[in-house]
């Protein structure tokens, strides 16, 4: 019985050492190397400073919570852009509530964005993402947004329409999803202009 019971502390021991500790040493010293962007975190920086990470959204807005209108817009979010808060809002397609509050952030999107009533809006503008925190938007979006985003940086809208571009992520095996546009990248890149 003794020598059994030795023989499973050493198993239990060595297991351990080699999956608690070996191998994730190995895997995050592999991934150093092969992916240092993606290991840090896909940090973006905008004048030495880190200012997020584009694999998560963000609020572009003011102290009170308005949004800047000289940025881009992520979708909205059921967990006030809060990571410890991520949820979606588990409302079914038939909820009064959801119908409510897509009606309330269409008129709100149309106001701020200065979008006629005829011109459809897109549904990530209008509708939260499971999660509450998606980084990126869709290319209607985006372009929605761009005459906005112009005006109030003095822009030619050509050159917002290149940096929409330049920040589209095509999708994984180019078959995967659809082409998005990262807000974060986007707007650093605003923001990295002369």
């Amino acid at each position: 019985m003794r020598r059994q019971l030795v023989s499973a502390v050493l198993a239990v021991l060595l297991f351990t050492v080699v999956t608690g500790i070996l191998y994730p040493l190995v895997l995050t010293g592999v991934d150093r190397i092969a992916f240092p962007h993606q290991s840090a975190g896909s940090l973006l920086d905008l004048h030495g400073q880190p200012v997020g990470s584009s694999l998560m959204g963000q609020a572009f807005t003011d102290a009170k919570g308005h949004p800047l209108p000289g940025y881009f817009q992520t979708r909205p979010s059921a967990s006030s852009d809060n990571g410890m808060a991520s949820g979606g809002t588990n409302l079914g397609p038939s909820s009064p509530s959801l119908l409510t509050s897509e009606r309330d952030l269409a008129a709100a999107y149309r106001s701020f964005n200065h979008v006629a009533a005829d011109v459809p809006i897109p549904s990530d503008a209008v509708t939260t993402s499971g999660s509450g925190l998606d980084p990126d938007i869709s290319i209607a979006n985006a372009q929605l947004q761009a005459p906005r985003v112009a005006a109030y940086r003095h822009l030619p809208l050509s050159r917002v329409e290149t940096l929409i571009r330049a920040s589209t992520v095509q999708p994984a095996l180019g078959i995967l999803g659809e082409p998005v546009v990262d807000v974060l990248t986007l707007n650093v890149a605003l923001d990295r202009l002369p």
